[in-house]
């Protein structure tokens, strides 16, 4: 396949590119064939319908449309070497993450295509589809009345979450659902989706339009403009002082002054502890980077060294920080990403 001029170019360069002009499309691309395999998974439910995919500026499924938009940059390697710099992960990059947010995304377009949400029983097992949604949400980990599908436990941000969640469990044909959830809360919204599927194989979809909504040839802006409002919505906000933990860890004494800066120490160790953060967390990289470097810069505004040896020292660190984004998520502080 012949490769688009941008392929090579730096990042600068690639950032000033419209993304309607990147002409890239799902044709031959990860994504047409993870595409497919989801078909695979609606056919092993004996599902005939099928969503329309076209490609957009992130994940998202319209209200009302019984379609499916996925990300850009799914669609080059090239793309996907850019979204790693600039917002330091590639969500939906492996095809087992990919498949969780298809099967979630198509849980949105199969109920906007059968109007599922009008049903009563429906409302009483998930909640009201009418519930405003909030900018950000305070999950429960503990909850045992969601299941688990995306991190974040995503299913507990909006009634209409909870449902593309419970189906894309219900979908996914390694779940094992009946035991995972058994004596769960969260078990009777996972029979009720088998009961809810089986009424609809013979049905006809009451909404069949193929329209897209924001189609990548549409949006005029520059990669550039594209990532600076991403990571901007993926901020954390305003900075926060962690003195005394940091000084708990580190210390600025005179007897620990031979050892390495904290601050040097941690930009070394940034891309393993963010890695290890965001997997605990389940907060994205670039979210987990923003506390981190905040912690970095007061670590050298205080002039703090290492106390201990330096993998004693990374385990600590990668526990206070993990104890930092948790406090966050409690306060209430967990964005709606999807």
């Amino acid at each position: 396949m012949r490769q688009p001029s941008w392929s090579r170019w730096s990042d600068e360069q690639l950032l000033d590119v419209r993304m309607c002009d990147l002409g890239v499309s799902l044709k031959g691309s990860v994504l047409e064939r993870r595409i497919l395999d989801l078909g695979q998974n609606l056919n092993n439910k004996g599902i005939p319908f099928r969503a329309h995919f076209w490609l957009s500026d992130d994940w998202f499924t319209p209200d009302g449309i019984p379609g499916i938009a996925v990300p850009f940059y799914l669609a080059h390697p090239r793309l996907q070497r850019l979204e790693r710099s600039q917002i330091l992960e590639v969500e939906g990059s492996s095809r087992a993450y990919c498949m969780r947010i298809l099967r979630h995304e198509m849980g949105h377009a199969i109920d906007n295509a059968y109007r599922l949400r009008r049903k009563r029983k429906r409302q009483t097992m998930f909640g009201l589809p009418s519930t405003p949604y909030p900018e950000y949400y305070t999950p429960k980990p503990h909850s045992k009345s969601f299941v688990s599908n995306l991190e974040s436990w995503y299913a507990q941000s909006h009634p209409d979450e909870d449902f593309a969640e419970t189906f894309a469990v219900w979908l996914d044909p390694r779940s094992a659902w009946e035991r995972r959830y058994s004596n769960w809360p969260a078990l009777k919204k996972l029979r009720y989706m088998d009961e809810l599927m089986a009424t609809i194989r013979w049905e006809i979809p009451a909404v069949t339009t193929k329209h897209s909504f924001e189609p990548l040839p549409s949006l005029k802006k520059t990669l550039r403009e594209h990532y600076s409002a991403k990571r901007k919505r993926y901020g954390i906000g305003q900075p926060v002082l962690y003195d005394r933990d940091l000084q708990q860890l580190f210390s600025s004494a005179s007897e620990h002054s031979s050892n390495p800066l904290a601050s040097e120490f941690l930009t070394r160790a940034s891309q393993d502890i963010r890695q290890l953060v965001s997997k605990w967390t389940g907060q994205y990289q670039y979210q987990v980077g923003q506390v981190l470097s905040d912690m970095i810069k007061r670590s050298d505004i205080l002039k703090l060294h290492l106390r201990t040896s330096t993998e004693r020292t990374k385990l600590d660190f990668v526990v206070l920080l993990t104890v930092q984004i948790t406090k966050h998520l409690s306060g209430g502080r967990h964005r709606i990403a999807l």
